[in-house]
């Protein structure tokens, strides 16, 4: 992941009862949930939140995704998604994520592309200059 610290986003979690399987670790399909919410505040931070998306019939929607589970996660545990951006094209970004331990060790990583899209017509868009200049 690139170390840039001014482009890393942080994001805090911790592991609830809701999230663990019968072993008390977390289930798989959540980590995806950590992305994308860490992906959804780090947007929020630079004043793009779903309403102002929604309100321009904008959306984003996962393309492709490579997902790494390294360590499980157990409950009460405290982790951070650390989110990084790693390339903006003209209707897509491509997101590097980590979710980290307090020791710093990956528990698992991912690579997300999005696609920018206008949601009446479902179809690609544009990601709005605003955006890309927040972003770069």
């Amino acid at each position: 992941m690139p170390t840039a610290e001014k482009t890393l986003f942080r994001w805090p979690i911790r592991i609830y009862y809701e999230d663990t399987d019968a072993g008390g670790i977390v289930y798989h399909s959540n980590y995806l949930k950590y992305f994308e919410r860490a992906r959804t505040e780090m947007l929020r931070v630079i004043g793009v939140s779903q309403e102002v998306l929604l309100q321009q019939e904008l959306g984003f929607v996962v393309r492709h995704m490579d997902i790494d589970f390294l360590q499980g996660a157990k409950l009460d545990q405290e982790l951070t998604v650390l989110t990084h951006i790693s390339q903006i094209k003209r209707a897509s970004l491509d997101f590097c994520q980590e979710i980290v331990n307090l020791e710093g060790r990956v528990l698992c990583k991912a690579t997300v592309k999005v696609a920018c899209i206008n949601t009446a017509k479902m179809r690609p868009q544009a990601i709005p200059s605003f955006m890309i200049t927040e972003l770069s």
